[in-house]
């Protein structure tokens, strides 16, 4: 793939910008120069946090009055742009963000679902009627609930979806009628000022968008000291997140931080092989840089051998190396020094004691899908993030005892449980600190319009574009005694 050489700058007030600190973007496959972007200072945020308050003052363009048709019609334009230009903007993720080829057309095909079921969303008004007569002397009284916007909102995004990510936070404010300050991953500003530039295409107000490359410490400072900001939505690392919202003073918060994600996989799942396959490729598809990429395997003794036996297998058919082509699995990890720690981690594992089964080999910024046995804590690869093409593969002799195991983490996003009997079901749903259980799948799997979120270090709030709309609104009543 020819690669782009683009220059852009940051978008505001419905314009491109280009009056700032030039910072270039170089591939995490080769380094080579994607492009140029223009990062904006602090003079720049600030004034766009004004233009964001300005559209939604009432004497302005109030984005609360834009009607809930036309929050539609702008929420549907934008899906049918990115449907539109789904190659290139698959290929602008490959260069950007190192995501494989054939993952980056998935990314691009789940945005499309993101904008499109946020339009739907948007008319959708999901109040309530109160019966208030409840009590001798209130006859005749009733109220109404609504949602209504609750203000600007600022969303900080990662690198690993720079697209559906950006979408949502962008889609679901759109739907809420909440103006918008977004803060794309420094790697992957292109993609986030692409749906900044459809947005305004689309018909929303030029003032209530605004998409900003921004030094991390003017991203902290417009959190303490910037009011007009009603909101803060933030989807990244547990470190990052928790202290920003140490910064958030009085505004509404949702963080969407790491995970831990883990599999328990019971001897009664008919196909053990087709679990085993899922999980291995759920745990390093594009490099295992997914909050809920699959982490921690944890399998009955007497299907242990036969679920090692086809991990193994899958792994070695994975294909590692150029995202752009078309055949690849495994690209880069976005940063060297990111994939020098992960190196680091697993020669720890090594050295505590733990066997690599397959893998365990690092090249430049491509890690070898690696399957692990014989983890235990304190080892890293067991009990923080890895964010990487690694898993560790446990037997289990008791399924209380493994609920503890999968409990035994600070985070809490997602888990995965392969089994048939209903009461090992109900019983994982019940006890399992996570935000989601997914039966029959690894926690990997994620429909966008599904609530998201975790518990513990793994965040506050949920995402999924109509629980997303609830964290952007405040419920108001309405009491009326007639």
């Amino acid at each position: 793939m020819a690669k782009q050489k683009l220059k852009r700058g940051f978008l505001m007030g419905g314009r491109e910008v280009f009056e700032g600190e030039e910072v270039q973007i170089q591939s995490p496959w080769d380094q080579s120069l994607v492009g140029t972007v223009i990062q904006a200072s602090r003079h720049h945020a600030i004034e766009a946090v004004r233009l964001l308050d300005t559209s939604f003052d009432e004497s302005f363009a109030d984005t609360r009055k834009v009607p809930s048709y036309q929050r539609k019609q702008i929420l549907e334009s934008v899906a049918g742009k990115i449907g539109a230009q789904r190659e290139e903007l698959a290929q602008l993720i490959v260069a950007e963000a190192g995501k494989p080829l054939k993952a980056a057309r998935v990314e691009v095909d789940r945005a499309v679902l993101t904008f499109t079921t946020a339009a739907e969303e948007a008319v959708r008004e999901n109040g309530e009627v109160l019966p208030l007569d409840l009590l001798k002397g209130n006859e005749g009284r009733w109220g109404i609930v609504r949602r209504f916007p609750a203000g600007p909102a600022f969303a900080i995004t990662p690198f690993n979806f720079p697209l559906n990510l950006v979408a949502h936070k962008l889609a679901p404010a759109i739907a809420a009628g909440c103006p918008v300050l977004l803060k794309p991953a420094p790697q992957t500003p292109f993609s986030s000022l692409k749906l900044g530039n459809f947005l305004l295409e689309a018909g929303w107000p030029p003032a209530a968008i605004a998409v900003l490359p921004l030094a991390n410490e003017d991203a902290a400072f417009l959190l303490e000291h910037e009011d007009r900001l009603k909101v803060l939505s933030f989807t990244g690392s547990a470190k990052v997140g928790w202290a920003l919202k140490q910064k958030a003073a009085k505004k509404r918060v949702l963080l969407e931080l790491g995970g831990n994600a883990a599999v328990i996989v019971h001897s009664d799942w008919p196909d053990l092989a087709a679990a085993a396959q899922n999980t291995v490729i759920a745990g390093t598809s594009y490099a295992g840089q997914s909050c809920i990429s699959v982490q921690r395997v944890y399998v009955e003794r007497q299907a242990f051998d036969e679920f090692l036996k086809h991990a193994i297998r899958t792994a070695g058919t994975l294909v590692m190396g150029d995202p752009a082509n078309e055949i690849t699995d495994i690209g880069p990890i976005i940063r060297m020094s990111d994939a020098e720690r992960i190196e680091s981690w697993i020669d720890e594992a090594r050295a505590l004691g733990a066997t690599v089964l397959t893998g365990g080999s690092r090249e430049g910024s491509l890690v070898e899908p690696t399957l692990l046995t014989g983890t235990h804590s304190p080892m890293k690869v067991l009990d923080e993030e890895v964010f990487a093409p690694v898993i560790a593969i446990e037997p289990y002799d008791d399924f209380e005892e493994v609920l503890r195991e999968v409990n035994h983490s600070r985070y809490g996003l997602q888990a995965g449980l392969f089994t048939r009997d209903a009461g090992r079901i109900f019983r994982a749903y019940e006890t399992l600190d996570v935000g989601g259980l997914i039966v029959g799948d690894t926690p990997t799997w994620r429909l966008d319009p599904m609530p998201y979120g975790g518990v513990k270090d793994s965040g506050i709030g949920r995402e999924g574009i109509r629980y997303a709309i609830e964290e952007l609104t405040e419920r108001k009543l309405l009491d009326i005694a007639i």
